[in-house]
């Protein structure tokens, strides 16, 4: 009997024994597992933040450059860049402060315009892309057709030296005057070889010409002025550029950032299909897209 009872306690002990070891060891599993697993928070802080958004700052005259900026700021804010935009209503300025670095780009100007700058200057601003073109125009609140242009009528044009020479050539290319080259974007009054009509011809800054209508009998207006003014060229304009004009308005930068990934998206962005269609459905062939 005792043989037994010795037995019968010793596979007893030998069974709890097993049990808590069996114990043991799970528990030492779930404790190493639940010490080498990264907690929620831990991963959290582990992932890496999003990019803050590139912050372009452009400027541009208010019609229709900055409109056209506007209206593809959606497609630039999905790439992550943010479109910021300086408004001028002078040709000066925007440069200025482009070569200043306060500018990131500029929008309101053609090539020769630029050439001029840079060379009066000393800047280094380069050309982007070429966008869209806004045919010169003639405009007149006192008449209806050239024809009824008087001797020694009072004609207005820009001050600046190459729209100014364009407005002579438009001048000229309608009759009303002669110059040595017809093509040389940066003639003067001095060009002039005949003035058959006595033109009185007086120069002044371009913003300033619409609210001059009154005043003159002709003036010669560049279209983002013109349109600032409720003026639609198609219609309004006594003789106006072709739609062959070489004098595209371009996307301008700086030669150090000119290569920025930034900067090639904004060019990609304003030679868009969406921007095309953009310029052509509001502008109605006053504007006309250059790509």
């Amino acid at each position: 009997m005792k043989k037994v009872l010795l037995t019968f306690f010793s596979l007893t002990l030998i069974l709890v024994l097993a049990a808590c070891g069996s114990n043991n060891t799970a528990n030492n599993a779930a404790n190493s597992a639940a010490t080498n697993a990264p907690s929620d928070a831990s991963a959290e802080a582990t992932t890496e933040p999003a990019a803050d958004p590139v912050t372009l700052v452009v400027g541009a005259s208010p019609v229709p450059h900055a409109e056209i900026l506007k209206a593809i700021a959606p497609l630039l804010e999905a790439q992550g860049i943010k479109l910021e935009i300086k408004e001028f209503t002078d040709y000066v300025q925007p440069n200025v402060q482009l070569a200043e670095k306060q500018l990131d780009a500029n929008f309101f100007q053609h090539q020769p315009y630029l050439d001029d700058q840079n060379k009066k200057n000393g800047t280094d601003l380069v050309s982007v892309a070429a966008v869209h073109v806004e045919p010169f125009g003639a405009y007149s609140k006192k008449i209806k057709s050239i024809d009824e242009l008087k001797d020694g009528a009072k004609v207005a044009i820009p001050n600046d030296p190459t729209n100014g020479g364009r407005a002579l050539i438009l001048l000229a290319k309608n009759g009303l005057i002669t110059l040595k080259d017809d093509t040389n974007i940066t003639s003067t009054k001095a060009d002039i070889t005949e003035n058959k009509k006595n033109l009185n011809i007086i120069e002044l800054d371009a913003a300033m010409l619409p609210r001059q209508l009154d005043e003159v009998d002709l003036a010669l207006i560049n279209t983002n002025f013109a349109l600032e003014a409720n003026l639609v060229p198609t219609k309004d304009a006594l003789f106006i550029e072709g739609g062959d004009s070489p004098y595209a308005n371009i996307l301008v930068s700086r030669a150090d950032n000119k290569d920025s990934d930034a900067i090639k998206k904004l060019a990609a962005a304003l030679t868009s299909p969406e921007a095309k269609k953009f310029i052509e459905d509001k502008y109605q062939g006053s504007i006309i897209p250059a790509f």
